[in-house]
């Protein structure tokens, strides 16, 4: 409880230390540690102890502000002291990302005690610093605007792999997190917040973490955090996000792990060359439409028992269908090829066209699911596919020359959030 508040939050099991990692602006406890562009994070930073999610008064799981109230810098920070209480904790580490380090610092200056360490991450004190690129009003606005949607996510972070599944779950995560009106009412306060004199009040162990090119946080704005906090640790690293605990994560954490243990930690490699397939059946929404749920529910479940079949014979692995559709993995490239061709016949039988998309590439594991930028050029690939093709980008076509497989040139194109142009190529028709 914070005061009359309840205050709800989320632990992984226990560990050697406990995290406190602060929300910054509007999450949702629930969520925010599952979201695809979250989890290796989360899943990281709990080889260092446990790892606790928290939402403010007002937002996510926690109890609502009472109407035309609004919370303060204070309240945020007792809402820290609840947490730990809660959970009996005497002492944690604080994981400051961008927006939450006013309430960090307030935390670690008031009670030193009970604060282990501090991390910031993109870490800033100085509203009146003037910026000449954007009108802090405007930025505002646009915010809110477009709360609920995403896509200021793919605005902030730059280099977080993005496709329209990211999109969507972020989008979930922020309609849950807090109403546009919450948003409206709380951002001036966020923006307005000027912490300067409490820095040198924090006397806790503390490292500053930097992205030098994010251009919403500069990285002279994190270089004064830490220049104002005695004994502070900068570090600066190569990108432009304006969350570190979004992919990619692995350096940020690396620093945060040799920060509160002496030594980086062993991170699983989650990573490994696999060759990805996309298919689905093509015009399937009108073919519903005419068939009727009944009869198309039929021809569905034949369709994925040939998939299925082909995808045992040429040793793929299902990582997910989507009514209409395959996501599979294959540990050869030209198994790939021929499994999306045995598909793409086998299913004619049904009187359905199938398209195929294939890439190879690293793919990051994730539990059952998988994920990084070679999904999605992969769907991106399968996009451009027609009915009956097979088409592979070219990266895949240069593995498989030599193997007795033909193509022709399926032309160069832009793939939606991929740099540069890929060539693609079809299978030919035999």
């Amino acid at each position: 409880m914070n005061g009359d508040l309840h205050v709800a939050y989320r632990a992984s099991r226990e560990g050697t230390r406990d995290i406190v990692f602060v929300p910054n602006w509007f999450t949702c406890c629930e969520l925010l540690p599952e979201l695809p562009s979250v989890r290796g994070f989360a899943e990281a930073m709990t080889s260092l102890g446990r790892l606790i999610f928290l939402d403010q008064p007002g937002t996510g799981a926690s109890d609502s502000i009472i109407m035309g109230g609004l919370p303060t810098l204070e309240q945020w920070a007792d809402s820290i002291t609840a947490v730990l209480d809660a959970l009996d904790i005497g002492q944690a580490v604080l994981v400051a990302p961008a927006g939450a380090l006013p309430t960090a610092a307030l935390f670690a200056a008031t009670h030193r005690s009970r604060t282990t360490a501090l991390v910031v991450l993109e870490g800033y004190a100085d509203p009146t610093v003037q910026r000449t690129d954007f009108d802090r009003d405007d930025t505002n606005a646009a915010f809110v605007a477009l709360w609920g949607t995403g896509t200021t996510q793919h605005v902030l972070n730059p280099d977080m792999p993005w496709n329209e599944e990211i999109r969507a779950a972020w989008a979930r995560m922020e309609r849950l997190g807090a109403s546009p009106g919450t948003v409206a009412h709380v951002m001036p306060i966020v923006a307005g917040l000027d912490i300067r004199v409490i820095l040198p009040s924090v006397r806790v162990p503390t490292l500053v973490v930097q992205h030098a090119g994010d251009p919403f946080i500069p990285s002279e704005w994190g270089e004064y955090v830490a220049d104002h906090i005695p004994g502070a640790k900068y570090i600066e690293l190569p990108g432009r996000n304006f969350h570190h605990f979004v992919e990619p994560w692995h350096d940020s954490f690396q620093e945060i792990a040799e920060f509160l243990t002496g030594h980086q930690a062993e991170v699983i490699d989650d990573r490994v060359l696999a060759t990805v397939l996309f298919t689905d059946i093509v015009d399937s929404t009108r073919r519903a439409a005419e068939m009727g749920d009944r009869d198309w529910r039929a021809l569905l479940d034949a369709h994925d028992a040939i998939v299925r079949a082909q995808l045992t014979r040429f040793r793929g692995r299902e990582v997910n269908s989507t009514g209409d559709g395959f996501l599979a993995t294959f540990d050869g490239p030209q198994r790939a090829i021929r499994c999306a061709m045995a598909i793409r016949d086998s299913v004619q039988a049904l009187g359905i066209e199938v398209r195929a998309g294939l890439h190879t590439g690293e793919v990051e594991i994730r539990g059952d699911d998988i994920g990084g930028i070679a999904v999605h050029i992969g769907a991106r690939v399968s996009a451009l596919a027609g009915a009956n093709d097979v088409v592979v980008s070219s990266t895949l076509h240069d593995l498989v020359i030599g193997l007795g497989l033909e193509f022709d040139d399926h032309g160069t194109h832009q793939l939606k959030g991929v740099p540069g142009e890929w060539r693609l190529f079809a299978v030919a028709s035999t």
